[in-house]
This record gives structure tokens, C-alpha cells and sequence, in this order.
């Protein structure tokens, strides 16, 4: 399954770095594109809880908003 999900601050290639290590490191996350200038997140997955990908987004101080 494929997500696109919008944030609030990501605002540079090292938060985007971030944001895709951390979702990346969620077991059933396949990858994971970030995109400071859309402020977006796509991320391709199965068997993964959507709440669990927002959290790793949110941890690295990325706000989920969609």
C-alpha cells in the first residue's frame, strides 16, 4: 500500500534525511520519500498500523497533519 501523508516542518534535506530513516527503521515500511518542498511524506507499506508510521514521523519534531 502506498500513503502520501502531509506534515508541518520539514523544511530542509536533513529533516527529510531524518523523517526517512526513522519511518524506514518501521518493520513492514518498504520505503519512504520525503519532500520538504511539498511537505509530504510517501510511504510504501503492508502489514504496518498508519499510527505507527505517524509516530516515527513525529518523533524525529514533524508535525502529521493528513
Amino acid at each position: 500500500m502506498q500513503k502520501k501523508i502531509y506534515v508541518v516542518g520539514m523544511f530542509d534535506a536533513e529533516t527529510c534525511a531524518k523523517v526517512d530513516a526513522a519511518v524506514k527503521a518501521v518493520a513492514g515500511v518498504s520505503n519512504c520519500v520525503s519532500n520538504a518542498e511539498k511537505s509530504q511524506v510517501l510511504v510504501d507499506f503492508d502489514g504496518v498500523d498508519e499510527q505507527t508510521i505517524n509516530a516515527a514521523i513525529a518523533s524525529t519534531g514533524v508535525e502529521v497533519i493528513a
